[in-house]
């Protein structure tokens, strides 16, 4: 039976789009950013990996964020199990076929089988294991690699972040002919630092490309599976697109908010999102997540919720209020970065902001009295 959940949007002509763009420029990835939760690892693995299969390609995802202390250890072992997969199949059948047979008794009716295939010996450095890693997958597949590396900001936020970089760019020239890559970046600031840093090793290696979201195709696809489940009753589709683009156009919370209301038989999406935001389950959730800072990082949250400009003179004055608080500019900055590693902020157009804008909004209807 299909539920919400099973609601989503192929994106193969955008696939194909991005995999001609890396035919077009040997060597060079694309880098394509977008926020979190907006469907970019489903977009890797549900439109591009089979895309570039169906290409001839070898698909080889990697998430950075598994590994932030040493993110290159991680993109090794994602290219070591799929030279494993290679070599060494998962049914009984293919491992028989990949092991060497030694003897063969009269008739076939004895075998003496060789032992199974081992790995060959990697180099323990990272930059030459991911360099023969590369060599061996794409010999062994006989066709290119496509390398696709989720949340690749993440390499110049590690300790030796530099020397990582520099490695990737290097084997991804030297080894522009065997492998390609895509990258993927939740973080603007993170992503530009990486990217566009004059001298930096990655300074325009790149094409950088903003992820588009997904539009009306997934908002109407939703609002008929609703009419599926309620037949006498219809979500108006500019409802629908007021609260995607307020949630910040990510779709498991839209499906998540549309499930809500069809448990309710509810079809105006405003006052949904509304019951959404205002239930048990949610409200404890940001709870949760705020209790995990300290009363003065909450202040901070609370001043950019608002758009506040967070080292103004009436902002330090305000958050003076605070108990025990005693606000300097310095102070207010260390706060920002350690609400950006917690994942609480990032960069827009518009300066440092809330990452969940739904947050923002609960904050400022819990603390609508506080720091004024």
């Amino acid at each position: 039976m299909k539920t919400f959940d099973d609601v989503e949007v192929r994106r193969p002509g955008l696939a194909q789009a991005y995999l001609a763009l890396l035919a077009a420029q040997p060597g060079r990835p694309l880098a394509l950013f977008a926020p979190r939760r907006v469907g970019k690892t489903f977009f890797l693995d549900h439109d591009l990996a089979p895309e570039a299969r169906a290409a001839g390609l070898l698909p080889v995802y990697a998430d950075l964020w598994l590994h932030k202390s040493a993110p290159l250890a991680a993109v090794n072992h994602a290219l070591e199990e799929a030279l494993d997969d290679l070599a060494v199949p998962d049914s009984r059948l293919g491992k028989l076929a990949k092991t060497p047979v030694r003897r063969v008794g009269l008739l076939g009716a004895s075998i003496d089988l060789g032992e199974a295939p081992q790995r060959r010996a990697l180099p323990e450095a990272s930059a030459l294991r991911l360099d023969t890693l590369v060599t061996r997958l794409a010999a062994r597949h006989k066709g290119r690699v496509l390398l696709m590396l989720d949340e690749v900001q993440t390499l110049g936020e590690a300790p030796d972040g530099v020397s990582l970089v520099a490695s990737l760019r290097a084997v991804l020239h030297k080894q522009r002919g065997q492998v390609c890559a895509v990258f993927t970046g939740s973080s603007q600031e993170g992503l530009a630092r990486l990217m566009n840093t004059a001298g930096a090793p990655m300074y325009q290696f790149a094409q950088v490309i903003d992820f588009p979201f997904l539009g009306d195709e997934f908002l109407q696809r939703l609002a008929t599976h609703f009419s599926t489940v309620h037949p006498e009753k219809t979500l108006a589709l500019e409802g629908l697109q007021a609260v995607f683009e307020r949630i910040g156009c990510k779709p498991a919370l839209m499906r998540d908010m549309v499930k809500a209301m069809s448990a309710e038989g509810m079809t105006d999406a405003r006052q949904g999102l509304q019951k959404y935001m205002a239930s048990d389950h949610q409200v404890a959730i940001w709870q949760a997540l705020l209790n995990s800072v300290d009363a003065f990082d909450q202040a901070v949250l609370l001043v950019l919720a608002r758009g506040q400009a967070p080292l103004s003179q009436a902002t330090l004055k305000a958050l003076a209020s605070i108990p025990g608080a005693k606000p300097t500019v310095s102070k207010v900055r260390s706060s920002i970065e350690k609400l950006k590693r917690g994942g609480f902020l990032s960069r827009g157009s518009a300066g440092v902001q809330l990452d969940d804008p739904l947050l923002a909004e609960f904050l400022m209807q819990r603390d609508s009295g506080r720091l004024t």
